[in-house]
């Protein structure tokens, strides 16, 4: 893997929370600002349309026209915020399963790689060795399946014969747990693991495909179609009707206010598009390679 490409996996924004400065005129390249630049122009020069033509042609606020509309704003309004609210909530609990399941995935690393080396040899160096490749590689294989991405292994198959060749047209992860599941199962067949030591090893295995399937539950199953097309249409909609009215009463000031709910309006269904799916590849998804990274280093310190 390149250095750009590690740079890729391993980027989301770091930030100090108490730097306002930084958030209020900076514009990183994650910010909706620049997905929304097309639509936000389009959007001011209809709303300059229409305040142009009330102005010097229509005149519809002397009639009670602009009550209508603003009453109308109002209930759509209050309809609107609701869904956002649920839109953006749904997504960031998405994104926060995500990382608990990734933060499960550190924390069962670990465990397995402390019983291995409570129940290894000190001087047993090849068993420590695979293990020592093999567990890292399955948080490194599992980025690599979420982001359908061509598997690349990291296995010295010359030091190990006993690890067959895989399959990357297959479903990786879980060949790497059948490699280890039958590792384990030489080493209680040749008397260097108990059964006692047999039984909670398995269950720690069993826990890399739990967390590998709930991941791929996440990654699999969007929000549903017609919910996002409609929020979508919604919010366009809406906006495409709030210069009809706020040109009543506010003239030329329409401009910048309907560009301003429409960037808080747009800017929310793109958060909440960016992080329902946490294990791709934008600013704000999950560091899956860093974590990857760390869990390599974790058990190199553990089986050392």
């Amino acid at each position: 893997m390149t250095t750009g490409r590690i740079g890729l996996f391993l980027r989301m924004i770091s930030y100090n929370p108490k730097d306002w400065m930084r958030f209020l005129f900076r514009f990183h390249k994650a910010d909706t600002v620049r997905q929304l630049f097309p639509l936000i122009v389009f959007i001011g020069l209809y709303s300059w349309g229409i305040v142009y033509l009330e102005a010097n042609y229509l005149k519809l606020s002397q009639s009670n026209y602009a009550k209508n509309i603003t009453t109308m704003h109002s209930l759509l309004g209050f309809a609107i915020s609701m869904l956002l609210v649920f839109r953006t909530n749904t997504a960031y609990d998405r994104w926060w399963e995500g990382r608990k399941l990734w933060g499960g995935l550190v924390n069962n690393s670990r465990n397995l790689a402390v019983k291995l080396n409570s129940i290894l040899a000190n001087d047993d160096d090849r068993n420590r060795s695979f293990f020592k490749k093999i567990i890292p590689l399955f948080a490194t294989e599992l980025r690599a399946h979420l982001q359908n991405e061509k598997t690349r292994l990291a296995l010295d198959t010359d030091a190990h014969p006993e690890i067959p060749g895989f399959d990357t047209s297959k479903h990786i992860p879980n060949q790497i747990i059948t490699v280890m599941m039958n590792k384990i199962h030489l080493l209680h067949r040749d008397k260097i693991i108990s059964d006692h030591q047999l039984l909670f090893l398995n269950n720690e295995l069993q826990s890399f495909l739990d967390i590998c399937g709930a991941c791929e539950r996440i990654k699999n199953t969007p929000i549903p179609y017609s919910y996002s097309a409609f929020i979508k249409k919604f919010i366009f909609f809406y906006v495409m009707t709030l210069p009809l009215g706020f040109a009543l009463s506010l003239g030329y000031i329409t401009i910048p206010v309907v560009i301003f709910i429409f960037y808080v309006l747009g800017s929310l269904e793109i958060i909440a598009e960016e992080i329902e799916d946490p294990f791709g590849k934008d600013d704000n998804d999950l560091p899956m390679q860093k974590i990857a990274d760390n869990i390599r280093k974790n058990l190199a310190d553990i089986l050392a």
